[in-house]
């Protein structure tokens, strides 16, 4: 047996050294004194222990809001909706009559409805009384006989009726409408991506079907003229817009106007540009061709519709406002968040991308409020994902992350209107897609007409904030605003709190209502995605329950899950939803 460590038979002498094991010994001796001392003299903390890597500590989250007094008040209509001009081209415009779809615009009324996009500029208006034998297209095949004259006795069946004229539309004619369509997606896709574009035709029978269908589901038509026609001097060629003011007119048609679309576009598009105070000539000249018509002497003006505020189109604003910013009654302006092209899932759920829209907001202020303190700001226009968006992810459950964040920070800012791009048809960024069945980002905006009013309450949290790492920035991924609720809605009384809520996080996290909230009933309606596709899917459950139009083409009802009163908000990872606090009595919230 081999010996470590062994004591000498005999002392050693005065010289010597004690064996080497001893060192580890002593030092063991002399922290056991050390915590015999220390307990004698009270001191009982505990021995740090340290935690397993990736293991993070629950927290809880204390929420109140203020409810004296709103932070802001938006527009009514503050959610609203656009068409693009190219249903024109690809035939959709002959099926806005559908019940089905007028059903599905009635549930986001009251809003406005804007008619432009990129192809507001090559718009001209002609008064014929038939489409069929006006429309154009890229062959003799386009459209065939028997589907054109099926549309013509559909028009002349409506004219017959009183009111809104509705349609139902056979299934036959609707397929190939949906053939065509595809076919002209393609056409339109190669003229987006070579910044080219033809003229269109909008007859008078045409836009008949467009103010019939924004009069029968609630929407209030803004129609942007072609601001590309233009004089040898540069000057604003008005004589088709004005046959066209002349026509509504005459019809009694009740609209507002805007003139033209994202301007500092021009030189690439029809190369020549408008500068700023060229296109305020322009608006000023637009005002006085309304004023002696007596509905439109009065009718509202928007513009001038720029594009991402970058520092050219800055200077086009600033040139505006110069000249015509008391002449509109709102300024406008577009945002993009992601090219189309290259969008992956993920990037929906990224918070620094959710924030980059704030920085545009101030920029757009500062100009503003330079000329016209106080003059309301619209973001028009508003995409998820460029060049028409991108199948199965800008109209997937995921896609919703941005526009419930773009609805929430564009009221807490103070701008007063949003318009989703587009209602229905365009590309894929639309809120219905063409078998007439809603997409996810419908249902958000379905929940948000219903359940949000236009006064945006401040919230008031604890909990949400961590030590930022040297050299990281630390950005919110758990998002939380309050709107008094819709007092259109009677299922909750005046004083109700809406707060809506965005986890972003990989894990849920608990909330508790706190302040005027503590112990309020409060009522859920959880937002998740449907089917096995998860984030990518086209389908989504509210509480548990798979959102579909009913069987005879009406809305379904929105049903709440109650929460018991006091009891802790538990919000599941990466999801959305919309909480109700009842009888809050809040004072904000109890007057229109």
């Amino acid at each position: 047996m081999r010996v470590l460590c062994a004591f000498p038979e005999a002392m050693p002498s005065s010289n010597s050294r004690p064996p080497a094991c001893l060192a580890p010994v002593a030092l063991f001796l002399a922290l056991l004194l050390h915590l015999s001392l220390s307990s004698q003299v009270g001191d009982r903390r505990p021995l740090p222990v340290d935690r397993a890597p990736g293991l993070k500590e629950k927290t809880l989250i204390l929420l109140d809001v203020s409810t004296k007094n709103p932070v802001r008040t938006v527009n009514e209509n503050f959610l609203s909706l656009q068409l693009d001009p190219s249903i024109i081209h690809d035939g959709w415009l002959d099926f806005l009559s559908s019940k089905r779809l007028v059903t599905l615009a009635r549930g986001l009324s009251p809003a406005f409805l804007r008619f432009g996009g990129k192809r507001t500029d090559f718009l001209q208006f002609q008064n014929l009384r038939n489409p069929a034998k006006s429309r154009g297209g890229p062959g003799p095949d386009y459209y065939l006989k028997n589907y054109e004259d099926d549309i013509v006795r559909s028009d002349v069946a409506l004219d017959k009726q009183k009111g809104c004229k509705i349609a139902q539309h056979p299934d036959v004619m609707l397929e190939l409408q949906r053939e065509k369509a595809a076919q002209m997606h393609l056409v339109l896709l190669k003229e987006q991506f070579s910044n080219t574009y033809s003229n269109l035709i909008l007859t008078a029978r045409s836009l008949d079907k467009l103010y019939n269908f924004a009069d029968c589901s609630g929407l209030h038509l803004i129609f942007a003229l072609n601001a590309l026609r233009r004089n040898p001097n540069n000057s604003w060629n008005s004589s088709s817009a004005l046959s066209l003011l002349k026509y509504s007119a005459s019809k009694k048609y009740n609209i507002s106007w805007e003139l033209g679309n994202e301007p500092n576009n021009y030189r690439t598009m029809h190369g020549r540009a408008v500068n700023g105070s060229q296109l305020g000539k322009d608006y000023i000249q637009l005002k006085s061709l309304l004023q002696p018509i007596q509905i439109y002497s009065r009718a509202s003006l928007y513009g001038p519709n720029i594009g991402r505020p970058r520092k050219n189109v800055i200077a086009l604003l600033d040139g505006f406002m110069k000249v015509a910013g008391s002449t509109v009654d709102a300024v406008t302006w577009q945002h993009c968040y992601i090219d189309g092209r290259v969008v992956k899932v993920m990037d929906f759920l990224k918070t620094r991308l959710l924030d980059t829209l704030s920085d545009q907001i101030r920029k757009i202020q500062k100009v503003v409020n330079t000329y016209t303190p106080g003059k309301k700001i619209w973001l028009e226009g508003v995409v998820t994902t460029s060049a028409g968006g991108t199948n199965n992810l800008s109209d997937s459950y995921a896609a919703g992350f941005l526009w419930l964040n773009t609805l929430g920070m564009l009221a807490n800012q103070g701008i007063d209107v949003v318009i989703r791009h587009s209602f229905f048809d365009h590309g894929y960024n639309h809120l219905v897609d063409q078998n007439f069945n809603p997409l996810p980002d419908y249902w958000l905006s379905l929940l948000y007409k219903r359940l949000i009013g236009p006064k945006v309450l401040a919230v008031h949290v604890a909990g949400l904030q961590r030590k930022p790492r040297p050299g990281r920035v630390i950005r919110d991924k758990l998002r939380i605003y309050a709107h008094c609720t819709n007092h259109h809605n009677h299922n909750y009384v005046r004083g109700s709190i809406t707060l809506f809520i965005i986890n972003l996080h990989r894990s849920r996290k608990k909330i508790k209502l706190a302040g005027t909230l503590r112990d309020k009933l409060v009522h859920q309606y959880l937002l998740q995605p449907y089917g096995q596709e998860g984030l990518k899917s086209k389908s989504v459950q509210l509480n548990g329950q798979p959102l579909v139009m009913v069987d005879d083409g009406t809305l379904p009802e929105l049903k709440p899950r109650p929460l018991r009163a006091g009891r802790t908000l538990v919000i599941p990872p990466v999801t959305m939803g919309f909480y109700v606090v009842k009888n809050v009595n809040a004072l904000a919230c109890r007057y229109r």
